[in-house]
């Protein structure tokens, strides 16, 4: 478990995924997955998406992955819904709070709403996010994301032992 780093992630479409696959890979990190109990496909699985991200809700989930008390940073990669944090990463951000010492948070979207999911991470934990950043669904398509991702990756890794907050958050252009 090199640099005692944890990916995160949960994914619904599979864009988060991609996003989380590549970062352990590129670093050598391990990688737990967020599930849903629940399916949310079709018109009433999407609908459950809007719902859970207007009011908040916390759907039950369950993590598949190495305990995250074990890892000194964990980063979590997670996409926004009707700009803010998809419920499932919500849910497992409460749900183990205690043990997570330090995060990072990537979020993926169409277009808007990281700050959103960032912000509500910092509610959540009572802290800010040691670093965060933001994709489009488009960017991590084309792959335009990978040298990005890289650099995200290595101030992870660089400051993981570091106390605090490494940097205000940081974010694309389109992240709004």
């Amino acid at each position: 478990m090199s640099d005692r780093i944890l990916v995160v992630c949960y994914s619904n479409t599979g864009t988060s995924r991609r996003v989380a696959d590549l970062l352990a890979s590129q670093f050598q990190w391990a990688r737990g997955e967020v599930r849903e109990t629940r399916s949310r496909t079709g018109t009433a699985g999407m609908l459950r998406c809007v719902a859970d991200s207007l009011f908040r809700r916390h759907p039950t989930v369950r993590y598949e992955g190495p305990d995250p008390r074990e890892f000194e940073t964990v980063v979590l990669i997670a996409p926004i819904w009707v700009y803010r944090l998809a419920g499932p990463m919500r849910s497992f951000v409460r749900d183990d709070a205690p043990g997570l010492k330090r995060v990072a948070v990537i979020s993926v979207m169409g277009g808007q709403g990281a700050t959103n999911a960032f912000a509500e991470i910092d509610r959540i934990l009572g802290r800010p996010p040691i670093l965060s950043t933001s994709f489009t669904a488009r960017e991590v398509d084309d792959g335009s994301y990978a040298s990005s991702l890289q650099v995200f990756g290595n101030a992870v890794r660089e400051n993981a032992k570091k106390d605090g907050v490494v940097r205000p958050t940081t974010l694309s252009p389109s992240a709004v």
